[in-house]
């Protein structure tokens, strides 16, 4: 009896230091992912902002060439997502016209494959493996993974030429690659995915490249809804409430951010002015570095950092300060840039 309950004892223990290493070795290896991305986006020519991490946050990092930033989310395991981290990260990327991207190694127990892309919430997820491909050496992935399987998006008006230069009618091609006229059509009319097995077939028999790749750096817009959107966010700072107001009257598209460094961005579509800002917390415990941050992120992605203060928290850095009681006397926007 006391044999049972030690040996019971024992595996029970066993299988707590089992849980805890697979929990280390996760956390270990989303560092390194962190790290390695850093290192291929900068090697690669990109501006890269400071790690997000003052508090708990919708993406990583921001990375900037050329134009447009992208943001960056490096979860432990892609099943860890929610859909409100994926919808916030969205309207994030969305506002500044950027793409927005999941980076691991996994998804539950399973090793996420290079030249491939996944989907979270309608966020694009990629190993580290296909983000070095991407950004060091141009190679965009072909391979889109989904449910019941892998798939290749067609090219129907490569396959449509070439089928006619080959002189061969859609039932005569239909029959040689074993599948229906209804699919072929489809594949030509951009109508139907092709699996991977299937596009392999149909490239080596019309002898032309047919897949188009996968651009992960596409673009998201900014939804119709995304005003909607912002005005339901709850918002409980009282200043952060004020603030938001006195953008509003001043014509700037305002959303309040909750898994940010920072509190808000803001636009004026009139002058084209663009903020990110912070306003001050009787929770905030790393102020100064939260908004080293805001500063970071408001630099790459090209827009002015502010930092609204009642006076009591003064962060130890060069972000530009406004103090609450100056709102009422900034009465345009020349006013406003004066103190940015």
């Amino acid at each position: 009896m006391h044999l049972r309950l030690s040996l019971n004892v024992y595996i029970k223990a066993f299988d707590w230091l089992l849980v805890v290493g697979e929990l280390a070795i996760s956390e270990m290896n989303q560092a390194e992912v962190l790290r390695l991305a850093e290192g291929v986006l900068t090697e690669a020519g990109f501006k890269v902002s400071t790690h997000c991490a003052s508090r708990p946050s919708c993406f990583d990092l921001v990375a900037r060439k050329g134009e447009s930033p992208a943001f960056f989310r490096i979860p432990a395991n892609l099943s860890c997502t929610c859909r409100l981290e994926a919808d916030e990260l969205r309207t994030i990327a969305g506002f500044f016209g950027s793409p927005a991207l999941f980076v691991c190694d996994k998804a539950k127990d399973k090793p996420l494959e290079d030249d491939t892309v996944y989907s979270r919430y309608g966020v694009f997820a990629i190993s580290p493996g296909t983000l070095e491909e991407v950004v060091s050496r141009g190679f965009l992935p072909l391979v889109l993974a989904g449910p019941g399987g892998y798939y290749a998006r067609l090219d129907g008006e490569a396959i449509r030429r070439r089928r006619l230069k080959l002189g061969l009618s859609m039932g005569k091609l239909a029959e040689s690659l074993g599948v229906s006229r209804r699919t072929l059509y489809g594949y030509e009319r951009g109508m139907a995915k092709a699996s991977v097995s299937a596009a392999y077939k149909l490239e080596w028999f019309l002898g032309v490249p047919v897949v188009n790749p996968i651009n992960i750096f596409a673009p998201l817009g900014r939804t119709r809804s995304f005003l909607a959107v912002a005005r339901r966010v709850l918002v409980r700072n009282r200043l952060l409430q004020r603030v938001l107001r006195w953008l509003r009257r001043c014509r700037f598209d305002v959303f309040p951010a909750q898994k940010a460094p920072f509190d808000f961005i803001a636009q004026c579509s009139e002058t084209k002015l663009c903020l990110v800002g912070g306003v001050a917390s009787n929770s905030d415990r790393n102020l100064d570095m939260r908004t080293k941050e805001i500063l970071s992120v408001s630099q790459v992605v090209g827009a002015r950092s502010v930092f609204v203060t009642d006076g009591r928290q003064i962060p130890d850095n060069d972000i530009p300060l406004v103090y609450h009681e100056e709102l009422t006397k900034i009465r345009d926007l020349k006013d406003l840039i004066a103190k940015l």
